[in-house]
């Protein structure tokens, strides 16, 4: 009898001692700094805390091109993240990347979870859908360019804080009072060819790239040498000259300098939004991309552009379950909705859109409507998108080729064709590197 009480005590302490059945990790690997990294580590601490199998691990990997590149590096050895945030002009790098990465769909399908690619925003989601209809990525930031400006700044100006310039020549305009009040940066941009190549030739509705846009075939070609583009770049050639456009650098340089009130008026994500709300010392406001009056069809829609989150291959199916079940917490219309009104994203689906304007939140913060306006219109086969291979490496080349021009060391005839022959080079590089 003794030693059954004692095996039974034995048992019972063992069973105490036992751990906790361990949460299942997911690494998520991100580019998101300052604001929106607070955003993305609350996203997944408030999953985390809403269940207790599995945990979301983010973590910066700097820049969406350095962790791109850190995360090719870690599938090769082996060790991948689960979840890898791709800016969009990775997409088709990541589409021909086929047994890195896991279809979301299936990644949805296989969890267990309700998935379909209807409930999304359709100019998001068919951005990251393949030919045959199968959802590849998972659509979490996705922004749109729009023109933000200080209203303060208008008031000094003499101009009408509720009437942000819609056309190009409008822009130049106010530039020019901007600069006589004393403004010694009227008008910037950030992401040049996204915002003045890439979205202006959709709102235009005219190619940026043959194929419609890489859409239709990886033997797409440059086409951005029309009279339209090379008049767009001569004037803002001829507004740097005048100190009405100041170029602040690649990417998203010149985003902090809008932000801290040095620069009046510029074109650059809907996804500054958040930032400006939160560091911003000036009246801001939000309007429409300008866009040039006499083009006919003028304006269409504009483009996509933030990042998806991709499912690299290699993981175990428990793992594979979390994903699924974070992206389901995601695509929730509260939580959607909340993270579309705290960072200027757009909704990820129209559950969340729809959420977001029954709250009322378009009325009380005018302008963050634009960027869905824009994006919600109806496109055509030359304004859905542009899907190319080697992007990121086009993208640096026009940087490259248009530094010329605002230095004036180039004309823009010269460096749009140097651009467009070099960038060619590189569509045919990956052409030939994915026949199969």
């Amino acid at each position: 009898m003794q030693f059954k009480q004692l095996a039974l005590a034995a048992a019972v302490a063992a069973s105490v001692c036992l751990p906790a059945q361990a949460q299942t990790e997911v690494q998520w690997w991100h580019s998101m700094g300052g604001a929106l990294g607070e955003w993305v580590n609350d996203l997944a601490k408030d999953f985390n805390a809403s269940q207790k199998d599995y945990k979301i691990v983010p973590t910066f990997k700097g820049s969406y091109d350095e962790s791109m590149t850190a995360a090719i590096a870690a599938f090769r050895a082996g060790n991948a993240p689960h979840i890898l945030q791709v800016f969009e002009v990775g997409t088709a790098t990541m589409m021909a990347s086929k047994g890195a990465i896991v279809p979301v769909g299936k990644v949805m399908q296989d969890g267990g979870v309700k998935f379909n690619p209807n409930d999304y925003v359709p100019a998001v989601a068919g951005y990251y859908t393949a030919p045959n209809g199968q959802m590849l990525s998972f659509p979490f930031n996705s922004s749109t360019p729009v023109f933000h400006y200080n209203k303060d700044a208008f008031k000094a100006a003499g101009l009408d804080p509720n009437k942000p310039p819609t056309t190009w020549p409008e822009v130049a305009s106010a530039a020019a009072k901007l600069k006589a009040s004393g403004h010694k940066c009227p008008f910037t941009t950030s992401w040049i060819s996204w915002t003045q190549l890439e979205t202006f030739s959709a709102w235009h509705n005219v190619l940026f790239a043959t194929k419609n846009n890489g859409f239709g075939g990886l033997d797409t070609r440059l086409a951005f040498n029309t009279p339209l583009h090379l008049r767009h770049i001569e004037n803002l050639a001829n507004m740097a000259k005048q100190g009405l456009f100041v170029y602040k650098g690649r990417g998203n340089a010149a985003d902090a300098t809008f932000v801290s009130g040095e620069c009046a008026m510029a074109t650059g994500s809907s996804a500054l939004y958040g930032n400006v709300k939160r560091n911003g010392k000036f009246d801001y406001g939000i309007g429409t991309l300008p866009y040039y009056p006499d083009v006919p069809g003028a304006p269409q829609n504009t483009v996509i552009g933030g990042a998806s989150l991709w499912v690299m291959s290699g993981k175990k199916a428990p793992e594979y379950k979390g994903v699924a079940q974070f992206f389901a917490y995601l695509s929730q219309p509260e939580v959607a909705a909340k993270s579309h009104q705290r960072t200027g994203y757009l909704p990820v689906t129209k559950a969340s859109y729809e959420l977001t304007e029954k709250s009322g939140f378009y009325k009380q913060n005018p302008g963050t409507d634009v960027s869905v306006e824009q994006m919600i219109r109806k496109t055509t086969d030359k304004s859905r998108g542009v899907r190319l291979g080697n992007f990121v490496q086009i993208r640096t080349i026009i940087d490259e080729e248009m530094e010329g021009v605002w230095s004036g060391k180039k004309t823009p005839k010269e460096a749009v064709d140097t651009a467009i022959k070099r960038g060619n080079e590189q569509l045919e590089r990956f052409q030939k590197a994915n026949k199969g």
